[in-house]
C-alpha cells in the first residue's frame, strides 16, 4: 500500500487505500428503491478487547445518534459499528437495522439478560433530489450488514453517497454530484484509514487548491468558485431559497490500528477535522460536519499522537476527493443537470 497519491497532474487519480486496510473493518453499502439514497455501515472487528470510539461534531447543524455516549467521561467504552446514512434526521432508522443484525449475531453489549449493540450514526441531507418520502430505514440498515465485507468498499454513489450533492450555496441548480470515498496510509507499524461521505454545502478542492468540484457558474457550464465569489461580495442564495440548517453535512469515520482510550479517540476525531478545512470550501454554519474515529488496538507498536492526527487528517482529505472524482452524473434528477466533477474539469 502506497502513501502517496497518483500524479498531481492526473487530477481524476484516486489516493490509494480504504477503511478496510485496518484490519478487522468491514464497510458495505445498501440503496433505497425509488431515489438515490442509502446508508453505509462500519463493522467493527468481534474480538475481546473490542473497539473504542470517539466523536467529534464541529457542524452546525449535525444530525446524529448515540454520540454523548461516546463522550469520554461516560460508561460505555466501546462500540460494535457506526452507520453513515442518507434521509435526513429520518435515516437514523436506519441504525434499528444495524442493531438487529449485530443482535442476531450475538455481538452487543452484555446488559443483564441481553446483549445491546452499540451503533453511534450520523445522517445527511438528500432529500433535494427525488421524492423526499423515501429514505433509508432498519431494512437499508440491515442490508448494509448483509453485504458488508472487508474489501475496499465502492466509491462515488454508493451507499450513503448515493444522493450527495456538494456546492450548493448559491442553490441546489448550480451544485455538482459528491459521494463517498476512502482511503489510507501507514507509517511504521500503524495503519489510519477514512470513509467519508461528501454532501457539503461548499467546494471540494484538489491538493493544489483548484476546484475539483462545487457550485458551477449561472450558465451551469463551469466552477463558479465559490469562496471567491463570497470574498467579492457576491450574495449566496436568494432569501426566500436560502438552504435550511442541516440541508447539507460532511460526515465519516476513521480508524487506525492504534491502541486509544476514549479521549485519544476523541482527540483523534477532532483532529482528523483538519482533513475536512484542507479541501472543503467554505465550510458554513449549515453544514452539520461530524466525524467518528475508531481504534482497534491491533497495532503492534506505540505512535506519537502528533503524527497519529496529521495521518487522520491527510485520510480525510484523500477520501473527500476521492468521493467527488469517483461520482457520476445523475441522469435521472429532476433538476435540470447535476453533473459529476468529471463533467466539468475541462472547463475549470
Amino acid at each position: 500500500m502506497s502513501d502517496t497519491p497518483g500524479p498531481l497532474s492526473d487530477r481524476w487519480a484516486p489516493a490509494p487505500g480504504s477503511l478496510t486496510d485496518v484490519a478487522g473493518i468491514e464497510v458495505g453499502h445498501a440503496a433505497i428503491e425509488g431515489r438515490p439514497s442509502g446508508c453505509t455501515v462500519v463493522l467493527c472487528p468481534d474480538t475481546p478487547h473490542g473497539t473504542v470510539c470517539g466523536v467529534a461534531v464541529r457542524g452546525g447543524a449535525p444530525g446524529t445518534r448515540e454520540t454523548d455516549l461516546l463522550r469520554p467521561e461516560n460508561t460505555v467504552n466501546r462500540v460494535h459499528a457506526v452507520l453513515l446514512t442518507g434521509g435526513s434526521a429520518f435515516g437514523l432508522d436506519a441504525a434499528g437495522g444495524v442493531m438487529r443484525w449485530l443482535e442476531e449475531q450475538g455481538r452487543g453489549l452484555a446488559v443483564g439478560p441481553a446483549r445491546v449493540p452499540i451503533v453511534p450514526a450520523a445522517v445527511l441531507f438528500d432529500l433535494w433530489i427525488g421524492d423526499a418520502r423515501l429514505r433509508p430505514g432498519p431494512d437499508t440498515g440491515y442490508a448494509a450488514c448483509v453485504t458488508a465485507s472487508t474489501a475496499p468498499p465502492a466509491q462515488g454513489n454508493h451507499g450513503a453517497g448515493l444522493g450527495a450533492t456538494v456546492g450548493k450555496l448559491f442553490g441546489i441548480g448550480r451544485a455538482c454530484r459528491g459521494g463517498i470515498g476512502s482511503a489510507s496510509l501507514r507509517v511504521g507499524a500503524v495503519t489510519v484509514g477514512a470513509l467519508v461521505a461528501v454532501n457539503a454545502i461548499g467546494d471540494v478542492l484538489d491538493e493544489d487548491g483548484g476546484v475539483l468540484a462545487g457550485a458551477r457558474s449561472v450558465d451551469g457550464l463551469r466552477f463558479a468558485g465559490t469562496q471567491a465569489l463570497l470574498l467579492q461580495g457576491v450574495p449566496s442564495v436568494l432569501p426566500m431559497q436560502r438552504l435550511a440548517d442541516g440541508s447539507a453535512t460532511t460526515i465519516g469515520v476513521v480508524a487506525t490500528d492504534a491502541r486509544l482510550d476514549k479521549a485519544g479517540a476523541t482527540r483523534l476525531a477532532g483532529l482528523a477535522h483538519h482533513g475536512l478545512s484542507r479541501c472543503v470550501s467554505p465550510v458554513t454554519p449549515n453544514d452539520g460536519d461530524t466525524l467518528f474515529a475508531l481504534a482497534t488496538g491491533a497495532a503492534a507498536d506505540e505512535i506519537d499522537a502528533s503524527v497519529l492526527g496529521a495521518m487522520a487528517a491527510e485520510a480525510v482529505a484523500r477520501a473527500i476527493r476521492n468521493a467527488v472524482r469517483a461520482a457520476e452524473a445523475l441522469a435521472a434528477s429532476p433538476l435540470p443537470w447535476l453533473p459529476a466533477a468529471r463533467d466539468l474539469g475541462a472547463r475549470r
